[in-house]
């Protein structure tokens, strides 16, 4: 086992440190433009069942079976291109690749993902995010459930785990408890839709944006799992 550093970042990529929320966005008004309300709308409906039958976004994967329904319309290869192509270090957040330098700085910042295996690192890779991390990531399909792992790979006497998902930070903080700091930045839908942010107890620490971490430093950061305050003032 590697040997255990004093602090692991671990860091989600859609609505935290990349907008995918506009990523879908353009999707959408691509499937429009390109093929037609019908198809954006069927399009979608695949991507939803799917999502609900396995768990996570499985663009790819919706592609395909919209496919298989329409096998004789050479056009639908455009829209592989179109995601395989997609320009996403132009999605990165203001400060996303600065708070990441500035964690590296500090310990070492991991990549925790969910999402399918050829979709997602594409995205991480195309970003510059795989290598903003010095190529530490990871990418399962309940990645909350896979804590074990993540330990096996990055020990750490203490973690700060920075999502957009105030499920996934309070399943992660049951298992881990003070050894881990939990930041909630609000960007995103999940961050912002009301059922979810009553649903669950506040991270121990807020922000409005990836970049407003730029004003903390680590000693506040680490001290936040201890107070559990999720309304903890920034350290500038």
């Amino acid at each position: 086992m590697p040997q255990a550093h004093p602090v692991v970042f671990l860091l989600d990529v859609d609505n935290t440190l990349l907008d995918n929320d506009q990523m879908v966005v353009d999707l959408k008004r691509h499937l429009t433009e390109a093929f037609g309300a019908e198809c954006e709308k069927r399009y979608w409906a695949i991507f939803e069942e799917n999502r609900a039958a396995v768990g996570y976004a499985d663009y790819l994967s919706a592609l395909q079976r919209y496919r298989i329904e329409n096998p004789h319309n050479p056009h639908i290869l455009k829209l592989s291109y179109f995601l395989l192509e997609y320009p996403f270090a132009d999605r990165l957040f203001p400060g996303a690749l600065e708070v990441i330098a500035r964690f590296n700085s500090w310990g070492q910042s991991v990549i925790l993902s969910d999402g399918d295996v050829v979709f997602q690192p594409r995205k991480i890779e195309r970003s510059g995010l795989y290598r903003a991390v010095e190529e530490r990531a990871l990418i399962y399909v309940h990645k909350e459930q896979q804590l074990d792992d993540v330990e096996m790979r990055y020990p750490a006497r203490h973690y700060v785990l920075v999502d957009d998902k105030l499920r996934l930070l309070d399943a992660v903080k049951k298992v881990w408890g003070p050894r881990v700091t939990t930041v909630f930045p609000r960007q995103g839908h999940y961050a912002h839709d009301p059922k979810l942010l009553t649903a669950y107890p506040p991270a121990d620490v807020t922000v409005e944006r990836i970049e407003d971490l730029l004003l903390y430093d680590l000693s506040t950061l680490l001290a936040a799992a201890q107070t559990g305050d999720g309304a903890l003032g920034s350290s500038g």
